[in-house]
């Protein structure tokens, strides 16, 4: 790796002691050698109103500007009923418009989440994946961290479950590997228009 790879995370929980926030802390301890994290925060994001799509607040302009500065999105979601938050959907909606302007436009993104339940944000995050579709996003597919039982897991602001934090390293991994492959290919199909013109 000959620059510093950098991600940018978020979570999908305005809770000070929020599960998913702690999963980011995490991977701040779990990072590839040559790898940055900046955690941005949510808060403080208004309710997506399209009347000001063009005039977006200062704090959409920043996220934007930082989602298309990163090399790739590392988003932590919770689950409420069933599905992603509203925290996340609504900031998601603000970073991809107006249309023809979407800042998550052909980014690499891992997903993981945490919830006090058995099945640890499964629903929410196969939902965020249905817009990474639209979004033109490129999930990781693997591992899925589903981090389940958060209470028990977590324990004062501290993943201590060390299956759960090896998953996390695995995950950052595999964005990063997953990154660059994306990249090549990329260069791939422009060497290969260039001939076919």
């Amino acid at each position: 790796m000959t620059k510093t790879f950098r991600i940018l995370g978020f979570a999908g929980s305005l809770r000070k002691e929020s599960y998913n926030r702690a999963l980011l802390r995490a991977a701040l301890e779990l990072l590839p050698k040559g790898v940055e994290l900046e955690i941005f925060d949510l808060d403080g994001i208004p309710g997506f109103n399209q009347d000001l799509e063009l005039l977006p607040p200062s704090k959409i302009k920043e996220f934007k500007t930082k989602i298309r500065a990163a090399d790739g999105i590392l988003i932590a979601t919770p689950e409420y009923n069933y599905s992603m938050p509203g925290v996340i959907k609504n900031a998601i909606d603000w970073a991809s418009r107006p249309y023809g302007d979407n800042a998550f436009d052909d980014k690499p993104v891992a997903i993981m989440g945490a919830s006090i339940g058995m099945i640890g944000s499964a629903r929410a995050q196969y939902h965020l994946r249905q817009s990474c579709v639209f979004l033109n996003m490129h999930p990781v597919n693997q591992p899925e961290v589903m981090v389940s039982f958060a209470q028990e897991r977590i324990k004062d602001g501290k993943l201590v479950d060390q299956m759960s934090r090896d998953l996390i390293k695995q995950l950052l991994e595999s964005l990063v590997i997953w990154a660059y492959r994306l990249e090549q290919g990329t260069v791939k199909q422009q060497e290969m228009l260039k001939k076919a013109v």
